[in-house]
């Protein structure tokens, strides 16, 4: 651990913005793996589907009311709209949930960019640090800069390392909004088609 500290601290200042936005990167990450964790199952989303198919619309309606889960959401803005147009409602509604999929990616985006831009810095600090000691001690002596090299590279392999494990979340928590946006089409589709079977049935 004294190690890992002492590493660290041999990075220079860079490593404090570094180091929040590890922070930063890690709370969006675990947040947004407990939002998907919890919306994950489909199962109140069939069961209106049955509801709605048995011909109880009102009472699909009243199970899409008591969730939060964005599909359902969708599903019951139609539900509640069947006249004049369901289908515009679940769209308008499924447009208002993008934002909730897709919150806080935006700060895992901005890390996956800065975390390299800082390392970068550091390098740059780094090496003026060990340019400035090789003019006082001279070019005999070579170990006197490798303090100021070590700064360098510690800052940009911690930049880098920091965008590489943002990166890999950031990916899997994009496809999955896209994933329920699809979702979301699909399960609508099959509502405004249960729809039309009942009216034609009338």
């Amino acid at each position: 651990m004294f190690e890992l500290l002492s590493i660290l601290a041999k990075g220079g200042p860079v490593m404090v913005p570094l180091l929040i936005c590890s922070m930063i990167s890690l709370a969006v990450t675990i947040e947004r793996f407990l939002f998907w964790r919890r919306i994950r199952s489909k199962e109140l989303v069939n069961q209106m589907l049955t509801l709605v198919e048995k011909g109880q619309p009102q009472e699909a309606l009243r199970l899409g009311q008591s969730s939060d889960l964005p599909i359902v959401r969708v599903l019951a803005e139609g539900l509640a709209h069947l006249n004049p147009s369901p289908s515009k409602a679940m769209e308008v509604a499924a447009q208002a949930e993008v934002p909730v999929l897709k919150r806080r990616l935006t700060i895992l985006d901005t890390i996956i960019t800065l975390a390299p831009l800082l390392g970068l810095l550091g390098t740059v600090t780094g090496m003026i640090s060990s340019f400035g000691i090789m003019s006082e001690a001279g070019i005999g002596q070579p170990h006197a800069v490798t303090g100021g090299v070590a700064e360098a590279l510690i800052a940009t392999a911690t930049g880098l390392l920091i965008a590489i494990l943002t990166l890999i979340p950031y990916n899997y928590f994009t496809s999955r909004a896209e994933k329920e946006m699809e979702d979301m089409e699909y399960f609508a589709s099959r509502l405004e088609l249960l729809f039309h079977s009942h009216q034609e049935v009338k």
